[in-house]
């Protein structure tokens, strides 16, 4: 996402790896012994294994040592699966249960042999035997019987939705200064393991989780007998069924909820804290875990406590919408439009203080909907759309019709509203319409109203798409240019345009064409020609355009003339418009003269050697010239601005700012120039998309602002190259111009409690907002244009004490003008499903509703929790976070909240459960320790000064603030899949391709991988790779420096598989392009830029990883708890 810039020495280099051919046999890659103990540790050195001799690798090349090694060096060390490895000695094996369980010798120990422990398959649920200690021994003291003190079961509260809480215990408040000293990395206490290569072996780190330790020689213990309670060594679990032996042990095992939690029963709260005072067992037998739990145990050999990390919950299939409430409320709107934080809304300020996650939602109003679910059109024509005429709430599912169908109630502030005679329809018996099914405004969640002309404040405008271009020297010298200009073809110049030029101002200009050159036509003036059919609004649509470099080139591009006529200014103090009724055209009409503009316009400025940018003064003509009409414009920048209003200074490169409060500064715009412009733009109906295109600072938190308040995007490319990038350019670009567009459109939200309680009584709205819009009111959002690929968050607040109601009503309601519709019918209220032609457009109403019921339980708000929508909050609250504070403060928010959150539902079943060392948390939010670490490790966020650059962390931040869900999470935790096996077979099936964890364990020397995080690919050839596996794939360039290789189709079967399943990839999600990504192992710096440094589970730059992380977040949990 804006990050190929591999250049860049943000990482440690890893052992050089040469090209394919394979190294002497003597030499093994990442060949190291594991810790050797015993009475043979001082002897026993590994031998090669025969495997890695007899096959024939990929490439191979031992680790550099010396001066001449790399700068990368991830701490500590990845080790990836390879077959060259020594295999682990079979004498004295340690067991395979985990290399984090626990083994304890018992204290009187036995001659017997202790059994030997099998292997705990992960992810499945496993009850063990109660343990008995061999014949003949008495067990310890701690773990006899004790029959005067009765097991408590495990339980909680019954899932009411609407009962009260019986959990009175309050949390206490947990320490900002838990943050201060994180936990030091994991050491185990046996010693490093000893290289191969004896000069390296200072360089080694013992290994941590994420990445495979093997322990040879290590002698079994005999476990020491289980206690009576639950007992999970490393494990993810949840409830066991209701009847178990009373010695239960976990490990390794992940156990969902059961589905039907038991009623608490009427015990005191000292009867729960000393058990040995409360009834007999079986009043209690229905007490049992509704959580899900990790067991924290300790590492064989180490006081230092652990986590098998095949055990930890990873969202390895993508993002699941929640369907909870699909059954309870079937007219909701599909939460691909509408994500509550919980479907669980609490009923009072003190539940919402004690949520500690954010409590809001997730709008994606025009989300993209499956073939046969399109949201049905609806047209009330003379009757007009009913509304309440209080709270002006359009009539959905939940309104309830009285007094014989003659007046409905509003869901939102109860008013009874009049039926109008053109709406009026008979109730049957049990009080609904007769003609119910013949309303899908009555029985569908989402549905679109046409608007009569009472919406609208003008006629709807035809669409203008107007292009902004920086023409400087840097812009030519990219190819950005080039890439605007053409169709594909290679034609002749077209003669000089000399004539043409006027000339306003200084008359200090340089040649504007050299006669007699070719044209090469690329990337953007080539896009912009091939959308020209189908941008929408035909034949209505307007285009223009305006160049500059240190002047502003307008064009003159009217029907009557042969080629367009350019006008220079080049006062830049007072910008006027020369022409201005023939600097915007009707496509249809001018159509001849755009094409030869686009095709002429890389040549007319081939030769320009002009640094300067006055941005700032073409951003002002350019609004001067569409402010009558609104539309998009579409900035293409390369250059920092330098001249006129708005020149701005490179800022960013002074070290001492880091970590100071002024280094917010940095991540917003250095001129309010850029804030004025951008209300100035909304107002007037204009939408800004920023296509920035440099290896050099241009400021993008200042170029950003105008997409951000003007509901637009910000494209970033680090280092444009045509030859590399032309094809996400061109699909983006294509995308932006072409996808269907919501023109001049206000959104709100709309809640409330439902028709008991008047709205008077009660209050529940939302406050807070987040995204690219600007808030014209407190809750009306100003969008000149939204998509399809824009996403907005919101913060709910509860502006009363209690919630009477068992039933809060949510509705989004954007008001738009939509261009390219098929006709609809002006009969009375008809349905039509398909989209239609009209010229002219019209005004459309957008509305989602939904319900979701009021708790009074917390436990019911953290297992009714939509991971994706808290994430999504997390996510722009955190990045807003980074505008006013430092990063460090940004990331420390999302972690305190989490463990105020962990804490908080902890302390919910800390009185009737034993629960231990034992990290529980609820199985809705299992994922969200690890979205959080990610997010921690996203761009926007990550490190400091040397991680990412500026412009390259402000434009991720500005496009993760616009990001859907689903979009979000695959950016954060991205997909890993292993692919050589399925291009192997003859036929294969998708179903095969598996996500993997986000680690270096996951990565086979042997294998071929694809990363994919929704922007990029990086294909990542394992040294032992089968070499016909690159022949095909690569064709002749298979031995060649893989940087400067460009994947394509080759004429074999194997190249048409890979091609076609990134092709599937692809259009699986078209909002954006991955470009493709080559890179072999040990490739340094490129593996560790494009793949290693990604692996959000490993330790990278200092940061957790993830066993470290959950062992980091379970001690502040602990704390005070």
């Amino acid at each position: 996402m804006g990050t190929e810039k591999p250049t860049r020495p943000s990482f440690s280099a890893r052992p050089a790896a040469t090209s394919f051919a394979a190294g002497p046999p003597t030499t093994t890659p990442f060949l190291s012994s594991g810790p050797v103990v015993g009475s043979q540790a001082s002897g026993y050195r590994p031998t090669q294994s025969s495997t890695s001799q007899a096959a024939v690798p990929f490439w191979s090349s031992g680790p550099v040592v010396g001066p001449e090694a790399s700068g990368f060096r991830p701490s500590p060390p990845a080790r990836f699966s390879d077959p060259s490895l020594p295999s682990m000695p079979p004498a004295n094996a340690p067991p395979t249960a985990g290399p984090f369980q626990r083994f304890t010798t018992p204290q009187n120990p036995s001659t017997a042999q202790a059994p030997t422990v099998r292997p705990l398959p992960v992810g499945q649920p496993v009850f063990s035997s109660p343990v008995q200690p061999p014949a003949g021994q008495v067990p310890p003291a701690s773990f006899r019987p004790q029959s005067q003190l009765p097991s408590v079961p495990m339980g909680s509260p019954p899932k009411s939705m609407n009962s009260a809480s019986v959990h009175a215990n309050a949390p206490q408040p947990l320490l900002d200064s838990s943050f201060s000293a994180s936990r030091p990395p994991f050491q185990p206490s046996f010693p490093p393991p000893e290289s191969i290569y004896p000069a390296a072996t200072a360089n080694l780190q013992p290994s941590f989780p994420g990445y495979p330790s093997k322990q040879p020689n290590a002698v079994p213990q005999a476990p020491a007998a289980q206690s009576t309670f639950l007992a999970q060594q490393g494990g993810y679990a949840a409830a066991p069924p209701t009847s178990y032996p009373p010695f239960l042990a976990q490990q390794g095992g992940y156990v969902p909820p059961p589905p039907v939690a038991a009623p608490l029963g009427l015990h005191s709260r000292e009867q729960m804290q000393h058990p040995g005072t409360g009834p007999p067992i079986g009043a209690i037998q229905g007490l049992i875990e509704d959580f899900s739990s990790l067991s924290v145990g300790s590492v064989p050999g180490s006081i230092d406590p652990g986590i098998e990390s095949k055990a930890l919950p990873r969202p390895l299939e993508g993002d699941v919408e929640p369907n909870s409430f699909a059954e309870m409320y079937p007219m909701n709107c599909p939460s691909r439009y509408l994500r509550l934080t919980t479907f669980g809304i609490p009923n009072s300020q003190s539940l919402v203080s004690r949520w500690h996650l954010p409590l809001g939602a997730v709008v994606c109003p025009l989300a993209v909907a499956p073939d046969g679910e399109e949201v049905p059109i609806v047209n009330f024509a003379a009757t007009g759309i009913i509304r309440c005429r209080r709270c002006r709430t359009y009539v959905n599912p939940y309104v309830t019709f009285t007094d014989g169908g003659r007046k409905w109630r509003c869901n939102i502030c109860s008013l009874l509203n009049d039926v109008s005679g053109d709406y009026f329809s008979h109730l049957d018996a049990t009080g609904r319409r007769i003609d119910l099914d013949q309303r899908p405004e009555l029985t569908k969640g989402s549905v679109e109203f046409v608007a009569p002309t009472e919406y609208m404040v003008r006629p709807p405008m035809p669409p203008l798409y107007f292009f902004l271009i920086d023409v400087s020297l840097s812009a030519v010298r990219s190819g950005m240019l080039e890439l605007c200009a053409s169709n594909g073809r290679i034609r002749k110049r077209l003669d000089s345009m000399d004539n043409q030029v006027l000339i306003f101002g200084s008359d200090k200009l340089r040649s504007v064409v050299t006669p007699g050159k070719e044209i090469w036509f690329k990337v953007v003036a080539q896009t912009i020609r091939s959308c020209l059919d189908e941008l929408p609004g035909a034949p209505r649509t307007q285009i223009g355009f305006i160049t500059f470099d240190s002047t502003i080139h307008f064009y003159n591009m009217k029907s009557s003339l042969t080629q367009p006529q350019m006008m220079v200014v080049s006062d830049l103090d007072d910008i006027f418009v020369p022409l201005p009724d023939d600097l915007l055209v009707n496509l249809s009409e001018s159509r001849s003269v755009v094409e030869t503009f686009l095709d002429s316009l890389p040549s007319m400025f081939q030769d320009n050697v002009n640094i300067e940018s006055a941005f700032g003064p073409a951003l002002k003509a350019a609004f001067m010239v569409m402010s009558q009409l609104g539309g998009k414009l579409l900035i293409f920048q390369n250059t920092l601005p330098s001249l006129g209003i708005g020149r701005l200074k490179l800022r960013g490169d002074d070290l001492r700012v880091y970590g100071t409060d002024k280094e917010c500064a940095l991540r917003l715009p250095e001129d309010p120039f850029y804030k004025q412009m951008a209300a100035d733009l909304t107002k007037y109906q204009i939408a800004v998309n920023v296509y920035a295109f440099s290896d050099k600072y241009t400021d993008i938190a200042s170029l950003g602002t105008l997409a951000k308040y003007t509901g637009g995007q910000v494209y970033y490319y680090p280092s444009f190259l045509s030859i590399i990038h032309k094809d996400r350019l061109r699909h983006e670009l294509s995308r932006d111009l072409t996808r269907e567009t919501a023109w001049e459109a206000v959104m709100r939200i709309r809640c409330g409690k439902g028709p008991t309680v008047p709205e008077t009584l009660q209050r529940v709205r939302f406050t807070s907002y987040h995204g690219n819009f600007m808030l014209r009111s407190t809750d009306l959002l100003a969008l000149p244009a939204v998509d399809c690929d824009k996403a907005f968050a919101m913060q709910l607040c509860l502006e009363e004490t209690l919630l009477t109601t068992q039933t809060v009503y949510f509705q989004v309601a954007l008001l738009f003008n939509v261009i390219g519709v098929k006709k609809i019918a002006s009969d009375e209220s008809v349905l039509i499903n398909q989209r239609y032609t009209s010229s002219s457009g019209e005004r459309r109403i957008r509305v989602h509703t939904a319900a979701a019921p009021v708790v009074a339980d917390l436990g019911e708000m953290y297992r009714n929790a939509d991971t994706g929508a808290v994430v999504s909050l997390f996510c722009r609250l955190a990045i807003e976070k980074t505008l006013s504070h430092k990063l460090e403060d940004a990331r420390s928010s999302v972690q305190l909240r989490l463990v105020k959150a962990l804490k908080e539902y902890r302390n919910l079943y800390a009185v009737q459960h034993r629960l231990g060392g034992r990290m529980i948390y609820p199985e809705s939010l299992k994922f969200l320790p690890l979205y959080a670490l990610a997010l921690i490790k996203s761009t926007p966020l990550r490190g400091g000064y040397a991680d990412a650059q500026l412009d390259e962390r402000c434009a991720a931040g500005y496009t993760m603030m616009t990001l859907p869900v689903k979009r979000l999470l695959k950016l954060l935790y991205p997909s890993l899949i292993r692919i050589d096996e399925y291009l192997l077979k003859p036929t294969p099936l998708a179903d095969e391709l598996k996500m993997l964890p986000l680690a270096a364990e996951s990565l086979d020397s042997r294998g071929l991988y694809i990363y994919d995080d929704g922007f990029r690919f990086v294909i990542w050839f394992g040294r032992m790779l089968l070499p016909e596996i690159a022949r095909n794939l690569l064709g002749q360039d298979f031995a060649a420096d893989l940087s400067k290789v460009s994947l394509s189709e080759h004429d074999n079967e194997m190249s048409r598989k890979l091609m076609s399943l990134l092709k599937r990839f692809r259009e699986s999600d078209p909002s954006y392009y991955q470009l493709c990504h080559l890179v072999k192992q040990g490739e340094q710096p490129r593996e560790g830029f494009f793949l290693l440094a990604n692996l959000v589970e490993d330790q990278i730059g200092g940061t957790n990883g993830y066993a470290d992380w959950i062992l980091q977040i379970q001690r502040q949990v602990q704390q005070n708890a």
